[in-house]
């Protein structure tokens, strides 16, 4: 049974049969989310392959899976610590009474909440972003750094867009504390469009707009359609620039939020 076919029927009230429904309905939510988790990477192995002196984008991506480990070993014991206490293996504590209310009620677990990026999303639709996730760091170790970044499945996307302009520093020679970056939105909206990576910088998908909208056509803002509350974005491309040479001229700075919260870093609006 697919995990959003359970998230389903625990919104339909699951479990009304009683306790031995409930938590067999755990158990099934259990089963589906742990053949989900895939095993933790050996960062240190892949360290072990690399040069002595690590590219900047390397880093973060050793950072990137690092925190994901985290996750994916907090998911893995809390769902078999769950499985047992449901069999009477092990007394239930407070930490697997909230796991439990969670996943009966098909939202995001707050032992898994507190290592995952920022996120408002219901289990059903976080379980889809996490599998993404795994499969853009999979993609990242095979073949090196993508084309097109996902910016939205990274741990801290701040880290990446910064390694890109200190890799370009580095190959450029150019002074870190003055240089910067730029976006430029294309009128592409397939990955599979994107060939090859820049030179220096990244193309990055995971944008989209509230309150307005994105004319390709004209490459400009426009006012939202009938109906359109959200906006995807086109690719985006990202570019290190040397700050005395970035011109803003007919561009406009917009604020960027990690989730509809609309909260900075610091937690303010």
């Amino acid at each position: 049974m697919q995990l959003s076919l359970i998230m389903m029927q625990s919104e339909g009230g699951a479990g009304g049969g009683g306790a031995d429904d409930r938590d067999a309905f755990l158990n099934q939510v259990s089963d589906d989310i742990l053949a989900k988790v895939p095993e933790a990477y050996d960062v240190i192995m892949l360290r072990n392959r690399e040069p002595e002196e690590l590219p900047p984008t390397k880093v973060v991506q050793f950072q990137e899976l690092e925190a994901y480990n985290k996750l994916t070993i907090s998911m893995y014991k809390t769902l078999n610590d769950l499985k047992r206490a449901l069999r009477g293996e092990i007394g239930m504590n407070a930490n697997l009474d909230d796991l439990a209310a969670s996943l009966f009620n098909g939202l995001l677990p707050d032992a898994w909440r507190k290592l995952t990026p920022q996120t408002e999303k219901k289990l059903g639709s976080w379980m889809s972003w996490f599998t993404r996730r795994y499969n853009q760091y999979e993609n990242w170790c095979a073949n090196g750094d993508p084309a097109v970044m996902w910016l939205s499945g990274l741990h801290i996307p701040e880290s990446y867009t910064t390694a890109l302009v200190q890799a370009c520093c580095r190959s450029k020679g150019w002074a870190l504390d003055k240089s910067t970056l730029f976006t430029s939105v294309t009128d592409l909206t397939d990955i599979r469009d994107i060939k090859r990576k820049p030179e220096f910088g990244c193309y990055v998908t995971g944008f989209y707009l509230e309150g307005v909208a994105w004319d390709i056509k004209k490459k400009c803002i426009r006012p939202q359609g009938p109906k359109e509350l959200c906006t995807d974005m086109p690719l985006i491309q990202i570019i290190p620039i040397e700050a005395n040479k970035l011109k803003l001229k007919d561009s406009i700075k917009v604020p960027v939020y990690v989730t509809q919260a609309r909260r900075n870093a610091a937690g303010k609006g």
